[in-house]
């Protein structure tokens, strides 16, 4: 859990949580709508199972989640300003985790010509719009882990 947690205004709280709920909501309409098609042949329960496991098999790979997470919310970055912000991450790793993430289409990495030439690395628009749909899950899970709790007074 994170030490100490976020006290928040009631107000804001509330508006967080009303926005969970209204995803939780859209989320329930979209699997509505996907399980009218999952009693033909082609598209049964088992293959929207894998199609999920699918989509979400990159966040599913340590660092991702890290590394969007701090492109997202700290917006374009160096190779060396990204190991700094990820505590533990080797550079060998994070260099692999960018090729991934670049290879999937949620990072661009910009060369910017030199002397001396520097790169760095910003989320496409594929990648930040993950974001903003991963966004309500992260708060919600702060919200779950008391990482963000109501301010009483």
């Amino acid at each position: 859990m994170v030490e100490p947690s976020m006290k928040i205004k009631s107000d804001d709280f509330t508006s967080i949580n009303t926005t969970i709920e209204q995803v939780r909501n859209h989320g329930s309409d979209i699997r509505s709508t996907l399980e009218k098609y999952s009693d033909d042949e082609i598209h049964n329960i088992a293959w929207e199972v894998q199609a999920g496991v699918e989509a979400l098999g990159v966040f599913g790979s340590r660092w991702t989640i890290e590394i969007l997470a701090a492109l997202y919310i700290a917006g374009e970055r160096r190779f060396n300003e990204l190991r700094h912000l990820l505590n533990g991450i080797s550079s060998r790793t994070l260099s692999d985790k960018l090729r991934t993430c670049k290879e999937v289409g949620l990072i661009d990495r910009i060369v910017i010509e030199g002397p001396p030439i520097r790169v760095s690395y910003k989320l496409t628009e594929h990648g930040a719009r993950c974001g903003k749909l991963l966004s309500p899950l992260v708060a919600y899970m702060k919200i779950r882990n008391d990482a963000i709790i109501e301010d009483d007074v």
